[in-house]
């Protein structure tokens, strides 16, 4: 799934917490003399953790939605009783409770695993990947996926998060502030210009700290990948990442809020492309597995 999905999630919930708290009066960071900093900071924490653990819990049904994955309850067919197989097996090894397992509607060979923990967590393919792989690379794809999942990437994503949301929303109100007294005259420093200009740096402010969830998920993408080179072999892996790379061409059919922790990403040249990519370049995981400086 890509992670704009969980960002935007995330990003929602803390803005609308935010000034349903200050329409309600919930603003005890604020006195005559201005900002108690200890105070904002405690609400910052309150707010930026309680975003980012409530896009997490979201997180599983948000996915199935996003990508109208298919749940298999009961497999229909040879290839659905294979893939669960498979999942159930790499989970036993992975020492992980079962997940669910789905298959969600698009040509482009894709995958994802989501969750708010590792005993209770989702992976996906697409079917175009389960038409056009072969089955040790789906394997080592589901095992990709299986290792996102038992190294607890979406939890330790939610934490990261919500630090960043505790210093975004605590920069936003000092901003808010600054702005307030100097342009706007407010000696007291919160009137509606600091409530305008809070709000607007808050959004402004979340997508560029977003970078820093970016930089963590290129760097989990690289462990996902040494866990499928251990469950099912780095040779596989390798060969999965490179039809992944042929392929790349292909239109991206998983919405775009659903890449985090998708197997698959084109290719990026930009910095800036660079800066917001979920996930390291193909050739660089490629040449990690090849190398073994995965770990």
């Amino acid at each position: 799934m890509r992670i704009l999905l969980f960002l935007a999630t995330n990003l929602a919930v803390i803005l609308i917490a935010s000034v349903t708290l200050r329409l309600l009066g919930f603003d005890g960071y604020l006195n005559e003399q201005g900002i108690d900093f200890t105070a904002l900071l405690i609400f910052a924490a309150l707010i930026g953790f309680g975003g980012s653990f409530v896009s997490l819990l979201m997180s599983k049904w948000l996915a199935k939605r996003a990508t109208r994955c298919h749940v298999i309850e009961q497999p229909a067919n040879a290839a659905e009783r294979w893939l669960v197989d498979t999942v159930q097996q790499l989970a036993r090894e992975a020492n992980i409770a079962m997940p669910e397992v789905g298959i969600f509607p698009a040509n482009q060979s894709n995958a994802f695993a989501t969750g708010w923990n590792k005993n209770a967590a989702l992976v996906a393919v697409s079917q175009g990947m389960m038409q056009r792989f072969n089955k040790d690379e789906i394997r080592a794809v589901m095992a990709h996926e299986i290792g996102h999942v038992a190294n607890g990437d979406m939890v330790t994503l939610a934490l990261v998060q919500g630090v960043v949301n505790t210093f975004v929303i605590f920069l936003s109100r000092v901003i808010g502030s600054i702005v307030d007294r100097v342009v706007f005259k407010n000696d007291s420093g919160h009137g509606i210009g600091f409530f305008v200009v809070s709000m607007i740096s808050q959004v402004v402010l979340g997508i560029l700290a977003s970078t820093i969830v970016f930089w963590f998920s290129r760097r989990r993408e690289f462990r996902a990948d040494a866990a499928a080179a251990q469950l099912a072999g780095a040779g596989p892996m390798i060969s999965a990442l490179e039809r992944l790379g042929r392929e790349t061409e292909m239109p991206d059919e998983m919405p775009d809020s659903m890449q985090a922790f998708g197997i698959n990403k084109g290719r990026r040249t930009d910095m800036m492309s660079k800066l917001f990519a979920s996930h390291p370049p193909l050739e660089e995981r490629i040449a990690a597995l090849q190398n073994r400086t995965y770990n």
